[in-house]
């Protein structure tokens, strides 16, 4: 085969840009805001982008679909019914797209994640290799159908099925499959722990494709949970022709202006690592490292608006904060620091608040069963299994439910530690006095923190 096929990972989002090429003139699927990326990609590759796909108007993140075409001269195609105020080529069920002299791009209308989702199925000469399925069918999973409103919800998991069979009735097994989502985005139904996958191998295994329509939506709709919120903003912004990227360096502010920030109720977002925060932190800073998904996790629980600050401990930091941002469509900094946090307190005493690991909290219950313990999970999570007595508030919802959070000392729990850091950061800088569990659920139960499992009758029976 001579076509290529080069995936451009996001993992702070959990999706991929693809850029297909044939050595001489290259394709691009879906890509992200910072097109310089694909730009640098296609550059090594020695390729010339002739044109660029995009399979919807995306919920999770701002495309650089409008700004890549225009910057290198390439035909910017999306499906002909989407309602869009800039220029483009609007595309339709059955169309075939040739690019450059092997490449050949067959247009599928595959509804189930918007109403005019679009996959790409990419032949050499008359032979199928690969599609390109955006939110349609995934590794293992389907992308969700409830983005749009619960009015669209029903209609929409039927129609994802409908796709999903579809594909796999019109490709050959051996197609290999190119999504979009399902490595840690939202977009997905569910989370795929593949990296690759072919038409064959999801006819073996995938939900769409193994179950009847009527289990299959059954199970889909029962298995959603919450989004980002900030996903509200991301449609319009991409129906409007998202502008230019400026990457370039915030200002830098003084102790005193960050003193100030955040006294007005800016966000002043540490991006050191969640150990390092809890050590020692200007008050009233929010932690949010650049070891986590921070971008879906800033976007989900900042009002949207609300002026950022980064603090990072190089320059490097902050312009890796600053490109994660940009993708959910927000912009520009307000400023930066950077250095170790005695550089932004300006003399101010650092606050600093525990952390421990499951062991530590089995042993502080062993103690005193009335500890007070936040799990800040989602709903599906605490589903599956929770800490007996334990207070569940989702993190998206922690700002909105301040009052149902325990008088301190409060021990904060996710699944990994990041999530409990953010709320460990938020709750801190209220003046809570907190522990944060930096350690995987797995371990709660072999620690000997007692477990409840919700039944289907949500009685609740110990583990």
């Amino acid at each position: 085969m001579t076509i290529t096929v080069l995936p451009l990972d996001t993992p702070g989002l959990g999706d991929r840009t693809y850029l297909a090429h044939d050595g001489e003139v290259a394709l691009v699927v879906d890509p992200q805001r910072d097109v310089d990326r694909v730009v640098g990609l296609a550059a090594a590759a020695g390729v010339r982008i002739t044109h660029v796909f995009e399979s919807h108007i995306h919920n999770d993140y701002v495309t650089g679909g409008y700004q890549l075409a225009r910057e290198v001269g390439a035909q910017y195609l999306l499906n002909a019914d989407d309602p869009v105020s800039f220029e483009r080529t609007g595309v339709s069920d059955g169309d075939v797209v040739e690019v450059g002299d092997r490449m050949r791009v067959t247009v599928l209308l595959t509804p189930g994640h918007t109403h005019t989702h679009l996959s790409f199925a990419l032949s050499e000469g008359d032979e199928p290799v690969a599609v390109f399925t955006g939110g349609s069918l995934l590794l293992g999973s389907t992308g969700r159908p409830d983005l749009l409103g619960p009015d669209h919800t029903d209609t929409l998991a039927h129609a994802q099925w409908h796709s999903a069979r579809r594909l796999a009735a019109e490709l050959p097994d051996p197609t290999a499959i190119y999504p979009t989502h399902g490595f840690g985005s939202f977009c997905s139904a569910t989370q795929s722990a593949g990296t690759a996958s072919t038409i064959g191998q999801e006819k073996l295994a995938n939900p769409a494709l193994t179950n009847d329509e009527a289990r299959y939506v059954a199970e889909l709709l029962a298995g959603l949970d919450a989004y980002p919120a900030y996903y509200a903003h991301m449609g319009p912004a991409n129906a409007a022709g998202p502008g230019e990227v400026d990457l370039s360096l915030p200002t830098e502010a003084d102790p005193t202006e960050l003193r100030r920030r955040i006294h007005d109720g800016e966000w002043v977002v540490d991006l050191r690592t969640r150990t390092a925060f809890a050590a020692g932190h200007v008050a009233g800073t929010l932690s949010l490292g650049l070891d986590g998904q921070l971008a879906t996790y800033l976007g989900w629980l900042i009002p949207w608006g609300t002026p950022v600050t980064l603090l990072g401990e190089a320059a490097e930091d902050v312009a890796e904060a600053q490109r994660e941002l940009v993708r959910i469509g927000i912009d520009r900094p307000a400023a930066m620091a950077t250095g170790r946090p005695e550089d932004w307190a300006g003399g101010q005493p650092l606050r600093s608040h525990a952390t421990a690991t499951f062991a530590d909290l089995a042993a502080e219950l062993a103690g005193n069963p009335r500890t007070a313990i936040l799990d800040v999970r989602r709903d599906q999570e605490r589903a599956q299994a929770h800490i007996a007595g334990s207070t569940h508030v989702p993190i998206h919802e922690v700002l909105h439910r301040l009052d149902e959070v325990p008088v301190g000392p409060v021990w904060v729990h996710c699944a990994g530690g990041y999530r409990a850091a953010v709320v460990a950061s938020l709750l801190d800088a209220r003046g809570v006095e907190v522990v944060a569990v930096d350690d995987s659920f797995d371990n709660a139960g072999l620690a000997g923190c007692p477990l409840v499992h919700p039944t289907e009758n949500n009685q609740e029976t110990p583990a």
